[in-house]
């Protein structure tokens, strides 16, 4: 069964002893693709050189809204820059995160227009960080007339994975899928049309059961596959072998 993990943080430094074992296993266990996602400017770079150094693994590059503060227009500029590299497949994680408020509202919002115009400058999918704030990110998508999108670690409702379906948003469900109590992802797991849905370990964090609250790995996709499979009532192989086909179509990748 091959499988793409949608998001992850290879430039991370739990990752710093061991990438290439790391690598190994996600190959082992059927891992043929991931993309890696950048959260400032030097970590987009980062995302870049990792993708540039391994076969099937892709970047994507943004400032994170917790780093809106960070968006300066040569942070921009650099992104605009990086923007060109063939293996650069999408503009993300951005969005909006009034969980925290690390950046005030008003910064992150616009911080997030910018990505979204420099996605349609690029055509290239956006890659959405979303937690307590979807009303304003699905306003934000719609006013700047986003094209291809990805809802990032879902965490919304069942009426919300519903208008982003209608708008034909990708949904990439995560290890919280296999939590026992996650009663509301897994609502969502059944509700999302086969066709839209993505998976990811958004590693290192987010571990899937049985690993949850250790550091996370691309090797452990499988679980999450399986999760959905039982969830939906299909084979995993089904289940992996559509997410990988959406993932490729989404990201523009063979």
């Amino acid at each position: 069964m091959e499988l793409f993990d949608s998001h992850v943080h290879l430039d991370d430094e739990a990752f710093a002893g061991d990438l290439d074992a790391v690598l190994a296993r996600a190959a082992q266990a059927g891992v043929v693709g991931m993309v890696t996602a950048g959260t400032d400017v030097a970590s987009s770079r980062a995302a870049v050189a990792l993708a540039a150094r391994f076969a099937g693994v892709f970047a994507a590059i943004a400032v994170h809204p917790h780093e809106a503060e960070q968006a300066t227009p040569e942070a921009m500029a650099d992104l605009r820059a990086l923007a060109v590299h063939p293996k650069v497949v999408a503009v993300g994680e951005t969005g909006l995160d009034f969980a925290k408020d690390d950046a005030s509202r008003d910064l992150q919002q616009q911080v997030f227009a910018a990505h979204i115009r420099l996605s349609r400058e690029r055509d290239l999918p956006l890659v959405i960080h979303c937690r307590d704030a979807y009303p304003e990110v699905l306003g934000a998508l719609e006013r700047g007339r986003a094209g291809r999108v990805i809802m990032h670690a879902f965490s919304g409702s069942v009426d919300v994975a519903v208008v982003c379906a209608a708008r034909e948003y990708f949904i990439s469900l995560a290890g919280p899928v296999t939590f026992r109590n996650a009663r509301q992802v897994q609502e969502v797991a059944v509700k999302v049309p086969v066709e839209l849905l993505l998976v990811e370990t958004d590693a290192p964090v987010l571990a899937p059961d049985p690993f949850r609250g250790r550091r996370n790995e691309p090797a452990y996709l499988p679980y999450i596959v399986r999760r959905l499979a039982e969830l939906r009532g299909a084979p995993p192989e089904e289940i992996g072998g559509a997410t990988t086909a959406n993932a490729r179509q989404v990201y523009a990748v063979a």
